[in-house]
């Protein structure tokens, strides 16, 4: 067989199995979503070319500015969590009831801000954010100086300002917190932040 009859024989196996094997895996991406306080439990999210498409129309109308863009993933946050609740099979109530823990479906802070973050790397990764990076995930309080413990995930704009993607406030689906990160790391854990 010659060198060509190979390229070709390789080319009609590729074809006749959906494409290359990069294609594939750039069509389909898991996503462990993080539920029961803690990430005591995981769900595995599939997102395909379907999902890539429903994120690029949703963060196209964050391109003119770096405000736009915040209001975008707002509501890329919020699609997301409507997936998520697909395969928890529960709608989580916003914010953390004490004695949940466990519970397939709740979800904490830790919860929350893993899943955001997850999500905010996704699209970063399909290079769907021009205006913001995605950071480290941060906090707030310790107890000692009389605050709750609280995770989010954090975004940093062109400009070198972090802000936060809290979605803990908002039940399952509902817009997330985005504010700046010296705000949020002021308030208390019953203050919820606005969308800026």
């Amino acid at each position: 067989m010659t060198r060509r009859s190979i390229t070709l024989f390789a080319g009609l196996v590729s074809v006749m199995v959906g494409g290359p094997a990069t294609d594939r895996a750039a069509a389909a991406v898991a996503i462990d979503i993080c539920h029961g306080y803690g990430c005591a439990f995981r769900s595995r999210l599939d997102l395909g070319a379907g999902e890539d498409r429903k994120f690029a129309s949703i963060l196209s109308a964050g391109r003119a500015s770096p405000e736009a863009e915040r209001k975008a993933i707002a509501k890329a946050v919020s699609y997301f969590e409507k997936r998520a609740q697909q395969v928890t099979g529960v709608r989580d109530q916003p914010r953390s009831e004490f004695g949940a823990s466990k519970i397939r479906g709740q979800m904490d802070c830790v919860d929350e801000s893993s899943n955001t973050d997850a999500l905010l790397r996704y699209l970063a990764r399909r290079g769907l954010l021009r205006h913001h990076k995605v950071e480290a995930r941060d906090s707030r309080g310790f107890l000692l100086d009389g605050r709750y413990p609280h995770w989010t995930a954090v975004i940093r704009a062109p400009d070198g300002v972090k802000w936060v993607v809290d979605s803990w406030y908002a039940p399952m689906g509902g817009a997330p917190d985005i504010i700046r990160l010296g705000d949020w790391k002021s308030r208390g854990v019953l203050e919820s932040g606005a969308l800026n």
